[in-house]
């Protein structure tokens, strides 16, 4: 039951965000739908989705490791810093590689922010603890932002701002469950992380096809 609320919560985040997005087609005719589910366009989108599940996957064992003070917590962030280089290499068929290099180090940013911010929390340091929390908040826009420049007409800034917005309170709370040993809770925010990051790689993934639809014809 409750996996499904959050199914519904998704849905509907994703329809209001949805609404700041150019419709599918808009400009481009009939053709968009088709482009959409061409084999190529199709492996855009399980890739992202794939690298983006990467992203909560990891993200989670270290939260869960870090808190823990276990040894493979090193191992963990490597291979969680590794997924930034990834996704930041995935868009660089369409967008460069000053693009992607620049992609990966705001990812890179992200996640060593979010270091920060769990190691914060777990010491009780509320002081450093808003100071990662607004580090993070600010470094969640400048990725949004940098992501729009490349498409704006597909990826409007204000969108992708409540998207990697949603990501971040959606990481805290799972940092606060664990912290609590609310172990139904981390759970709950996972799913929810989970739900939420497949939308946000969908809307990606669908930008980049709507953007260069003639690299996407089959």
């Amino acid at each position: 039951m409750k996996r499904s609320a959050f199914l519904v919560l998704a849905l509907v985040v994703a329809f209001s965000i949805a609404s700041d997005l150019p419709p599918a087609g808009a400009a481009e005719g009939k053709a968009m739908p088709a482009m959409i589910n061409s084999n190529s366009a199709v492996a855009l989108r399980m890739t992202m989705r794939k690298l983006w599940e990467d992203h909560i996957t990891y993200t989670s064992f270290y939260i869960t490791s870090a808190l823990a003070g276990s040894d493979d917590t090193g191992k963990v962030a490597e291979r969680l810093l590794k997924n930034q280089e990834d996704l930041g290499n995935a868009i660089k068929p369409v967008y460069g590689e000053a693009a992607g290099n620049k992609l990966t180090a705001l990812l890179k940013d992200h996640i060593l922010i979010a270091v920060d911010l769990v190691k914060a929390a777990k010491e009780g340091n509320k002081e450093a603890t808003e100071a990662a929390d607004k580090k993070w908040y600010k470094n969640g826009e400048d990725i949004a932002e940098f992501l729009s420049s490349a498409n704006p007409k597909n990826w409007p800034k204000k969108a992708l701002t409540e998207m990697m917005f949603a990501h971040l309170a959606v990481t805290k709370d799972a940092v606060v469950a664990k912290l609590n040993k609310d172990h139904a809770a981390a759970i709950m925010a996972y799913d929810k992380g989970h739900d939420h990051i497949l939308m946000m790689a969908d809307t990606l993934a669908v930008g980049i096809v709507k953007q260069f639809p003639e690299k996407f014809r089959k």
